[in-house]
């Protein structure tokens, strides 16, 4: 370990948004940061200007912000280190490859792309491991001087050691070695002046004064290239900890780039999607923290706050962790039921003005929500799925349905309409219908009058006031609509009613 202070980036490239799996980099980024007191940084590594998503920086940024996860120095907030862009460090990296030149560590390449392609297809006939031939690293001085008056482009590549092994301390995996004679002659700076992304993170590292690098287990093959360099500057090794694969839900493969199926559902892998989905912040925070860390014993649900409290290196398995995604909407259920009311309306609201072309600042004044949101909050997994249960009760006018809804078990469509003409009759006998109890009072009264189950007549009813089988209690929508709604909706019923006969 070190005695260093704590600092730790998360540093995607622009390439994408934000996957979940890059997430779940940047929480444990985040929580080793808080746990020991130390600094979070935001670094935006965009020197693969080929791939570069425009709005992908945004993406990032606004969906991390969203999980919970603020940096303490990055683009957008600065900091002593900057700049956090990499296009933006051009002069840095330029200088430290020629520092590896001049000092033996590195050489440049004047290889054209048509001699490289035809060597790897020599390697490649001669069932060869593909890598360089190191051919220009022999060059002479002589040679070099002729090849670069003659203006030739080049490339600059690390001088790696040939023989020896290089030892990589990891803090999750232990000590593991690799044979430099497997390693190739990596490029650290493209024609174009930009550095790959080995030059560039080792130099990033260092002058950021970043103390602990937490990663992907992708990056485990490269990372004795990073020691190499670090000992070629002589410069100290972070600590290194890479982390746990992950898996899809069944445990067989990685994760998907785009959908994950578990049963007959489709779960999105994007952060954005899962946000537009009506997942919470704090039940994706959660989830993602079960993936390769265990708080301890069986539980499975915790604030953040306790999370920061329990989180270090030791609790990360290196095995391939499964993403729970079953447990997914039960999680986000119970931190929708745990939500102020007026907390959970807030979060709402933009669903419901989305879902419904609703004006979001109308609906946040509207009584009937108000009414109607304790029942809600029982029944949604996600936000998202609130909006069909409202509609009925927050749109002036209900959709189309079919009118043979309305006829109820063992009835037709004239006796339907006729314990719906009651119906009627008794709710105008009751007033304003505020007070739900006495209205289904009232109803079970009328119902055992009419020979019918309360079943038979609550289910007309619900049809008549909604147009849909299932909704938020009957009654209590009842109040929420108020006797105007409800009467207007009772005779467009019979109306339809009066038609099937």
């Amino acid at each position: 370990m070190t005695d260093r202070a704590v600092r730790v980036r998360f540093a995607p490239s622009p390439t994408g948004y934000l996957h979940i799996g890059g997430a779940r980099s940047a929480l444990f980024n985040y929580l080793f940061a808080r746990h020991h007191g130390g600094q979070f940084i935001l670094r935006i590594e965009d020197t693969d200007q080929k791939r570069f998503v425009a709005d992908s920086v945004q993406d990032l940024m606004t969906n991390l912000r969203w999980l919970g996860l603020d940096w303490d120095e990055g683009p957008d907030v600065g900091g002593p280190y900057g700049p956090y862009t990499q296009t933006e460090r051009a002069a840095l990296y330029q200088q430290w490859a020629n520092w590896l030149v001049d000092n033996g560590h590195a050489y440049h390449c004047y290889c054209s792309a048509e001699r490289l392609e035809a060597m790897r297809a020599e390697q490649t006939a001669n069932k060869q491991p593909p890598g360089y031939d190191r051919h220009c690293r022999h060059l002479s001085a002589a040679e070099r001087s002729a090849i670069e008056a003659a203006g030739a482009p080049f490339i600059v590549r690390f001088a790696t050691p040939r023989t020896g092994d290089t030892a990589v301390h990891d803090a999750v995996r232990g000590e593991m070695i690799f044979s430099n004679s497997t390693l190739d002659d990596v490029v650290l700076l493209k024609s174009d002046g930009l550095p790959t992304y080995h030059l560039a993170v080792v130099v990033d590292d260092h002058f950021m004064e970043i103390s602990h690098i937490l990663r992907a287990d992708e990056w485990i093959a490269s990372s004795p290239r990073h020691v190499l360099l670090y000992q070629a500057f002589g410069w100290e090794i972070p600590v290194m900890a890479h982390l746990p694969v992950i898996l899809d839900p069944s445990g067989k493969g990685k994760m998907s780039k785009r959908k994950v199926r578990v049963g007959d559902k489709e779960y999105p892998v994007f952060v954005e999607e899962l946000r537009s989905e009506g997942y919470l912040p704090e039940a994706v925070f959660n989830l993602l923290t079960n993936v390769g860390w265990s708080m301890g014993g069986d539980r499975e649900v915790f604030t953040k706050e306790e999370a920061i409290a329990g989180f270090d290196l030791t609790g990360i398995n290196a095995a391939p962790a499964a993403l729970p995604y079953g447990k997914l909407e039960w999680l986000n259920g119970v931190y929708v039921r745990n939500l102020a009311p007026a907390e959970l309306k807030r979060r709402l609201i933009p669903f419901l003005a989305a879902a419904l072309n609703l004006d979001a600042a109308t609906l946040a004044e509207n009584p009937v929500l108000d009414i109607l949101l304790v029942d809600v909050q029982e029944r949604i997994k996600t936000l998202s799925e609130a909006a069909a249960m409202l509609d009925f009760a927050l749109i002036e006018a209900l959709p189309a349905y079919d009118s043979k809804l309305l006829i109820a078990k063992k009835l037709d469509a004239a006796a339907s309409q006729q314990a719906l003409s009651a119906t009627r009759a008794a709710l105008v006998s009751l007033g304003d219908l505020q007070d739900p109890e006495h209205v289904e009072s009232t109803l079970r009264g009328l119902a055992e009058t009419l020979h019918l189950s309360a079943g038979q007549l609550f289910g007309i009813l619900r049809i008549a006031i909604s147009g849909k089988p299932v909704t938020p209690p009957l009654f209590t929508s009842m109040k929420a609509l108020g006797a105007t709604t409800v009467q207007r909706r009772i005779d467009a019923a019979l109306a339809k009613l009066a038609a099937l006969n």
